[in-house]
């Protein structure tokens, strides 16, 4: 540990100071974003205090005993490069233990997460544009309500690797948020949540059965926000997700490396085509 460095969890009011550090950086986080995520897991964020002062954040959410996400992680540009980032990441790791740890890392530091156990699998694509309504919304895609959580929760898992209710419980209540389903015959067959971010919306997740339903799902959430700017991040594994946001005209403007410290999750990606957030999973 250098000199004068040590790690401590984050409070609740630590994790707001993270987002906005995360604003400065150009991540256009979610207004509420700091609250949604901190219930994930409130022991499971970390920061690094140098004499005093905070210069280096991360999020490591343990979901269950077997997986768990690490995001979040910044260092202070003028501290970046002494080890304290390394310092944290080991604390991180550490509260992971005996996990399957998944990231989103920026690529050009691939080579570096590979050396602390991680493996990458596929890219998430970050795509933009501009919301647009089109026509009427299907019959099929309503709004959630408090008595669909169960049913939301056992979709959700499918495409996630664990069971995530508090944090998901969150992000459905959001007040600047919308969230939808789709149903048929009584049974969900996708669902999606879009946040208001500080510049724009970000939908996720968005999950289907099938492509069609997707694109319906992701064009419910469009029609009271035309002319704004709408985000969505696509696996690049499931090539109907990128093609969803190929044909609404969005345009890729970065992506990220999908990683794993012990293999790809048993999910079912098919259906993910939009993941939640980069920091969270």
């Amino acid at each position: 540990m250098p000199t004068g460095y040590h790690i401590e969890r984050m409070t609740a009011a630590d994790v707001q100071t993270a987002i906005n550090w995360a604003a400065h950086e150009g991540w256009n986080p979610g207004v509420d974003d700091a609250a949604c995520f901190f219930s994930a897991d409130q022991n499971g964020f970390f920061k690094g205090v140098l004499n005093g002062e905070t210069v280096a954040t991360g999020s490591a959410v343990c979901y269950d005993d077997t997986y768990a996400f690490c995001g979040l992680y910044i260092v202070a540009p003028e501290h970046r490069g002494s080890g304290y980032g390394l310092a944290l990441t080991k604390a991180r790791l550490e509260y992971c233990r005996g996990r399957n740890v998944g990231i989103d890392g920026v690529l050009e530091n691939v080579k570096i997460y590979e050396r602390i156990g991680y493996e990458a699998f596929y890219e998430n694509c970050r795509f933009e544009g501009l919301a647009k309504a089109r026509g009427k919304v299907s019959s099929h895609v309503r709004a959630i309500t408090h008595d669909d959580f169960d049913a939301v929760r056992h979709y959700d898992r499918q495409c996630f690797p664990a069971y995530r209710d508090a944090f998901l419980k969150a992000w459905l209540g959001q007040a600047q948020a919308r969230a939808v389903l789709y149903e048929e015959d009584g049974r969900v067959m996708g669902y999606a949540v879009r946040r208001k971010c500080l510049n724009g919306h970000k939908v996720g997740p968005l999950s289907a059965d099938t492509a069609d339903i997707a694109a319906q799902l992701f064009d419910a959430l469009q029609g009271d926000i035309e002319g704004e700017l709408i985000i969505l991040d696509t696996p690049e594994n499931n090539r109907d997700a990128v093609r969803l946001a190929e044909r609404r005209g969005m345009k890729k403007v970065f992506a990220t490396a999908r990683m794993y410290q012990k293999g790809l999750p048993d999910i079912a990606a098919g259906q993910i085509f939009g993941i939640t957030s980069f920091e969270l999973g």
